[in-house]
């Protein structure tokens, strides 16, 4: 029995996470459009977009927008056309919700960089309630077993940092930089050490390094530190723009830089021959294809990641991007709407 209400958390007044930006509410469950389906969430992961947003560093695309796109849930109701997953299918909603598919970008396999692109908490509501609808074409099957807080990250954090991967052309057998150590950072540093990599972490944070270490980590040192080794590839996790070229000019020559975020502070004045010289790259990273959806959690099959996560019930949300933005809890927070 699906019920007519539910709990959720919406944008209510964007600004500084201590001002309280988010408002907990009671909300009509959505009912799915053509193509869509109805969701039930099990878990939710909270992404470091989603503090963006709240904080307005993201700029809301719509008013008291419910936040969330790391959902794993099931299919509990089908909108008109939606034949594709039956009811009772477990999905994973990641943060790409629709592209027009006719553009040239969609056309030539890069729909990440669709204009008409839209995106799940933050175009559309997304997983800090009970409920959610969300295009069929764009969900992905998940396995009935493992738990739903430790699928949950893979959705975001795991997907982008397969799409930083892939963007810092990091060579077979290379030396990878990894800038910022959370819940996107310590999923793409097991990747990496999977497929034969020597991962260096740089972070601020001590328990983040401690993490690294266990996890393989060939050294782990402060963001402003210089590693052991001159660096194959690198990726900046961290919002921090000043992190630019200190990455750049641990760089050894012909590597390049990835910034995995949506949002980064301004970069510094950087140096040509400093910084670039020596066909160095920067590059950014802008969301994700389905494509890189389904090959990274083909690849979490194989190599399975070992997740850390710090459970949060659904009513504790503001308290989760409050700890995130403190950097309280290393790897990812998870909101569990059945948790008490």
């Amino acid at each position: 029995m699906i019920p007519t209400e539910m709990d959720a958390w919406v944008v209510a007044r964007p600004g500084p996470i201590t001002s309280h930006p988010l408002q907990r509410l009671r909300l009509p469950v959505p009912e799915p459009g053509p193509g869509e389906v109805l969701v039930k969430v099990e878990a939710c992961a909270v992404c470091r977009t989603d503090l963006h947003l709240a904080e307005g560093d993201l700029p809301p695309r719509r008013p008291r927008t419910v936040p969330g796109h790391e959902i794993v849930g099931r299919v509990v109701a089908r909108g008109p056309d939606a034949a594709r997953l039956a009811p009772g299918t477990r999905v994973g909603v990641a943060w790409l919700r629709s592209t027009c598919g006719h553009c040239r970008y969609c056309l030539r396999g890069a729909e990440n960089l669709c204009p008409a692109s839209t995106y799940t908490g933050w175009d559309a509501d997304g997983g800090y309630a009970g409920y959610l609808t969300a295009p069929q074409d764009y969900l992905y099957p998940l396995p009935p077993d493992p738990p739903a807080d430790k699928l949950a990250p893979l959705l975001c954090a795991g997907i982008i940092g397969y799409r930083a991967l892939l963007r810092c052309d990091l060579p077979p057998g290379g030396r990878l930089g990894i800038y910022g150590f959370g819940a996107s950072a310590h999923l793409t540093a097991q990747l990496a050490l999977a497929q034969g990599a020597t991962v260096h972490v740089l972070t601020r944070s001590a328990r983040a390094r401690e993490l690294a270490r266990t996890l393989g980590a060939a050294s782990a040192r402060g963001p402003a530190d210089q590693p052991p080794e001159p660096l194959d590839a690198a990726i900046l996790f961290a919002p921090a723009g000043e992190l630019v070229p200190v990455a750049l000019t641990a760089l050894d020559r012909g590597a390049t830089l990835a910034v995995a975020g949506i949002h980064l502070s301004d970069i510094p004045a950087l140096n040509y021959q400093r910084h670039l010289f020596q066909e160095r790259t920067l590059r950014s990273v802008t969301a994700n294809t389905r494509a890189d959806g389904q090959a990274y959690l083909e690849l979490a099959t194989t190599y399975p990641p070992k997740v850390t996560t710090v459970p949060y019930p659904l009513n504790a949300a503001d308290q989760a991007l409050s700890d995130l933005a403190a950097d309280r809890f290393e790897g990812a927070a998870v909101l569990l709407p059945g948790l008490p």
